[in-house]
């Protein structure tokens, strides 16, 4: 049996979060889309289809059975039960949406190839409850019923490790869990409002102030004081300190110190200078727009609370304001006083007063330097893919081909 997971037209809708990846590496709630399937089908491994240039990285493979699976979905009880019940040439559909397609070996052969397949009986499953992001806000906005959903899948069945004495724990006690070499002293844990989960050797520092829900991945760190509300994510190895709301944080980045950052995601390997604020909620209370990739012009969100969508790799210095609703690119290094525009394109150097190129060398060697501290190389895959990202979001630095006199 193979798990293959592709990407489609949604792809385009959540950049600049998949410019680096395929949609189902995505993290929300406390495991990443993939891993979630991974868990459902007690898979090792499972395969993907997605942008040419991320394939080398993240490879496909099939066999005789393949459950080629849309990379936007999350698996719930109702959609697995379904899919486990799938006979050969059945595919499963949300209006004219694939979800989920049972093919054999030579039928998955003549898709990649793009060729004409057997008639595939499609089936309507309209009423199937499941959770699926179709963009970067949903990954904030599903966070919490994804956390609950994992926090079951991940914890049923099994003790949590002790919690100190130091902690002062509010709400039902069996909503709290802790993997092996957690450490958690002198810090308020509230369950009343969703699960708190605590990764295995994370840390949270006295004098924090938690609220459910919480997932807290593998080597995480919560510093001295932080306050966090619910629905909040933080990945293998984030750190963080300050303010926080209703944020994912991927894997990887930082905000240690002091600022407030609320419904939010923030990707890999960023870093959010001291005193960072940004803003969650217009000042006339309307609707928050957000910019398209796919549209090329902002967008209605539907939402009244929306902050900062960060690509991987970016950065931005002490006192960086940001307004309600920026998106920033790729690989972007953001300063000075004044609130940057609402859309930074990939690889921009500035801020308010204007931006350039963040040259390509010395990104490099920005990232590579960050990933050294925690000994994960820079690797040749890695540099492939950010060096087509470079190319390929070009366009969008519209500097570069008007400059300033």
């Amino acid at each position: 049996m193979n798990i293959i997971l592709f990407d489609n037209e949604v792809r385009d809708q959540l950049l600049p979060l998949t410019f680096t990846r395929p949609v189902c590496e995505l993290r929300v709630g406390i495991l990443t889309i993939k891993e979630k399937w991974q868990r459902w089908f007690e898979m090792g491994k499972v395969a993907y289809i997605t942008q040419d240039y991320l394939a080398e990285k993240y490879r496909i493979d099939y066999g005789e059975e393949n459950y080629v699976i849309n990379g936007s979905v999350m698996p719930s009880p109702q959609l697995f039960a379904l899919i486990r019940q799938m006979e050969f040439n059945q595919a499963f559909l949300r209006g004219d949406e694939l979800i989920v397609a049972k093919l054999d070996e030579n039928q998955f052969e003549k898709l990649i190839h793009d060729e004409d397949i057997a008639e595939i009986e499609g089936l309507d499953i309209e009423d199937t409850e499941f959770l699926k992001i179709n963009y970067p806000w949903d990954v904030f906005q599903l966070n919490d019923a994804a956390i609950r959903a994992d926090f079951e899948l991940l914890t049923k069945g099994r003790r949590s490790a002790p919690l100190s004495n130091t902690n002062l724990v509010l709400g039902p006690s069996d909503q709290i869990f802790m993997e092996a070499g957690a450490q958690v002293e002198g810090t308020t844990l509230n369950a009343s409002s969703g699960p708190i989960y605590i990764g295995k050797e994370a840390t949270i520092m006295e004098g924090s102030l938690i609220r459910g829900s919480l997932a807290m991945c593998d080597h995480s760190v919560v510093k001295m004081g932080t306050k966090i509300y619910g629905a909040t994510t933080l990945g293998p190895h984030v750190k963080v300190g300050g303010e926080i709301k209703n944020t994912v944080f991927q894997a990887y980045s930082n905000k240690g110190h002091d600022g407030f950052i609320g419904n939010s995601v923030i990707g890999e390997w960023c870093n959010i200078g001291a005193d960072t604020n940004s803003s969650n909620l217009k000042n006339n209370y309307s609707e928050v727009k957000l910019w398209s990739y796919q549209k090329q012009s902002f967008i209605k969100t539907g939402l009244q609370f929306c902050g900062v969508i960060m690509g991987d790799h970016s950065k931005c210095g002490i006192n960086t304001m940001f307004n309600t609703g920026t998106v920033v690119g790729v690989g972007c290094s953001i300063f000075g006083s004044g609130y940057p525009r609402n859309y930074i394109p990939s690889y921009a150097w500035g801020g308010a007063k204007g931006f350039s190129t963040f040259k390509m060398d010395q990104a490099f060697e920005s990232f590579e330097r960050m990933m050294q501290r925690r000994n994960v190389p820079f690797g040749v895959e890695e540099r492939l893919i950010m060096l087509r990202i470079f190319e390929d979001t070009a366009q969008y630095r519209r500097w570069e081909n008007n400059p300033p006199s």
